[in-house]
């Protein structure tokens, strides 16, 4: 009983949700306790797409009724494949279809005949909510509980939470390829009882080929790597049956966000550009990145909701396969010009349609949108891209994982954040790419800053809309063109006036001009957000110091990591080294005593025998 209890004296007991996991002093498995926010989001996308699955569900069972052809009178009732055989329909495929993008990222999905009869859906428009998901249907019984895949799973805390934690949740698999891990991973399965035990499976294994070897067999597949998840997207997007769901992590914000843009262009095919907006733009590449790796298979995503928190990004996106769909790819991607003198940017579409004859066709968009110099301060521009243009929500999604959030708050860990997140996400402007900063205006033309109900007012008042970022407390989205903004700035600074500047200098330049467009700064009705108004939280402070990345498993903690986890882990994991290491020496200590003492004795030993023999 005791070497039992010196062995559990070894680990820690940490528990989130209904989840409690065994830890090891050591750094040899990794866990970060910031990820409780990621996880959070997680479980509620998850519980989110278990209804929105029974719903397609129930939707295809209500339009199965309805046979595609017509059935003379004395015939059966069955629905009537086109080959004349009568027969039940199956499966719902979607081979064949297509989807016309509007302006607005809008698709409307048609299916060519494949030789059976089927439900072919009436409606203008499709979203992420909208979209038919392939369920295998035996009569009317429930659609199969969706199998998720964490193919890297670590202590496996985030499988042990999906396993116990989502109603109606099917077989979880967890992946690591370090042994540690699976030990871990192990252990905590069987430390959780008879639940996760039924439900959780860790094997040791390359995510990469195990991806590869399981094409389209899980509902669900969740990528959170230490660091870029681009090694993983090609097999990952191969592995996600029709109408799952892949969510994916880059915490590698640094080469994301343009510190490293040659980095960012060979494992995310994009260039980034610096700006405000980077975190944002951070998010788009991700999304780009991963619908380049889709359509090499002919499967395209749908974004469901794409956030930043802390010091990472997450994307939740549905993968269907078409053929067709995938031409208007170069629709949803954008080149984004960035004035090196002040903020102005312009985005180019890759892509344009063309109606001719009651069809529509692709051809390469047209272009330089922007001139040599800026319009606005006569600076040159920076280009970067492509980036992820069309709609990053789905603003259906984000109220039904609102409303579950809120109806379950209990349950959640990370109530506070994960809710003024989303509350934030569905006030957005979601057909709006990127955003302005109110007080990065303002350092341009080296003014005061006018408050922020002020600046949305007089946007609203010139016929825009406008509204906050998750991204960013002091972030702006408007579809107002950036002649506009600086109108209203302009207006802004003859009430408020400035300092002399140099002649060459951006805001300068700006200030010259005179405004086209006078703007109103009446307060506007719509000028505070209904968050706002209710007085709600939208953006929380960390909860504790050092709230954020953790060192990497298997790295030996030493002092230059106190700015990272903090000097009191710090401390307490050199001392636990000193320790280990002081038993060390004195094992090793006794272990030469013993061999000193045991020595001559041996010797004797060996003697007494030479002398018997002789006798």
């Amino acid at each position: 009983m005791g070497a039992v209890e010196d062995e559990l004296g070894n680990y820690e007991i940490i528990k989130e949700g209904e989840a409690e996991i065994l830890m090891h002093s050591s750094n040899t498995v990794f866990f970060n306790k910031a990820q409780v926010y990621n996880r959070d989001m997680s479980i509620a996308v998850l519980r989110t797409f278990i209804d929105k699955q029974k719903e397609e569900h129930d939707a295809y069972l209500s339009k199965k009724k309805k046979p595609l052809n017509k059935i003379p009178n004395g015939k059966s009732s069955e629905p009537v494949t086109l080959d004349g055989s009568s027969s039940a329909i199956e499966d719902e495929k979607t081979n064949g279809a297509t989807a016309e993008k509007a302006n607005e990222g809008i698709e409307v999905q048609h299916t060519q005949y494949d030789g059976e009869a089927k439900y072919i859906p009436d409606r203008e428009e499709t979203t992420a909510s909208e979209e038919c998901i392939n369920i295998p249907l035996r009569g009317k019984q429930e659609p199969k509980a969706p199998k998720v895949l964490e193919a890297l799973a670590a202590s496996g805390l985030r499988a042990l939470r999906y396993a116990r934690e989502v109603e109606g949740i099917g077989k979880v698999i967890a992946l690591d390829n370090d042994k540690a891990s699976i030990e871990a991973c192990n252990r905590n399965i069987k430390f959780n009882g008879s639940v996760t035990c039924s439900k959780v499976e860790a094997y040791l294994a390359d995510a990469r080929v195990y991806m590869l070897t399981h094409q389209k067999e899980f509902d669900v597949v969740d990528l959170d790597p230490y660091g870029s998840p681009s090694v993983f997207l090609d097999s990952a997007v191969q592995s996600v049956a029709d109408g799952g769901i892949l969510m994916c992590t880059a915490t590698d914000m640094a080469v994301l966000c343009g510190n490293n843009g040659e980095v960012c262009h060979s494992k995310y095919g994009s260039y980034p550009v610096k700006g405000k907006y980077c975190h944002e733009m951070a998010l788009r590449i991700l999304l780009a990145c991963i619908e380049s790796h889709a359509n090499r298979y002919k499967r395209y995503i749908v974004p469901i909701i794409s956030v930043y928190m802390d010091f990472y990004v997450r994307v939740f996106v549905r993968i269907f396969t078409s053929a067709s769909a995938i031409k208007d790819t170069p629709l949803k991607l954008s080149y984004v010009y960035q004035c090196v003198g002040c903020d102005s940017f312009h985005l180019q579409s890759l892509g344009r349609t063309i109606c001719k004859d009651n069809s529509v066709k692709s051809a390469p968009g047209y272009g330089p949108v922007v001139p040599q110099e800026c319009n606005d301060c006569g600076k040159r521009f920076n280009m970067g891209g492509p980036i992820w243009s069309a709609p990053i929500h789905d603003k259906q999604w984000i109220n039904s994982i609102l409303a579950n959030v809120k109806a379950m708050k209990e349950r959640y860990p990370a109530y506070e954040k994960i809710s003024a997140v989303l509350t934030t996400i569905s006030e957005e402007l979601h057909n709006v790419p990127l955003f302005v900063s109110l007080h990065s205006l303002c350092s341009t033309l080296k003014c005061t800053s006018p408050p922020a109900v002020v600046f949305r007012s007089a946007v609203i008042n010139a016929g825009f809309q406008i509204s906050g970022s998750h991204v960013n407390p002091l972030g702006l989205k408007t579809d107002a063109p950036m002649d506009v903004i600086w109108d209203i700035m302009r207006c802004w600074v003859k009430n408020h006036p400035v300092k002399a500047q140099p002649q060459d200098n951006s805001g300068t330049v700006i200030l010259a001009k005179e405004p086209k467009l006078q703007a109103n700064f009446a307060r506007a009705a719509a000028s505070l957000s209904k968050a706002k108004v209710k007085k709600e939280v939208r953006y929380l402070p960390n909860p504790e110091r050092h709230w954020g990345p953790k060192v990497k498993a298997g790295r030996q903690i030493t002092s230059k990591h106190s700015s990272l986890l903090g000097p009191d882990i710090v401390t307490k994991s050199l001392g636990k080294e000193a320790e280990t290491e002081e038993v060390r020496e004195v094992e090793q200590d006794e272990q030469t005593a013993n061999s000193i003492q045991e020595g001559p004795a041996t010797k004797r030993q060996k003697t007494s025998i030479t002398v018997t023999t002789d006798c």
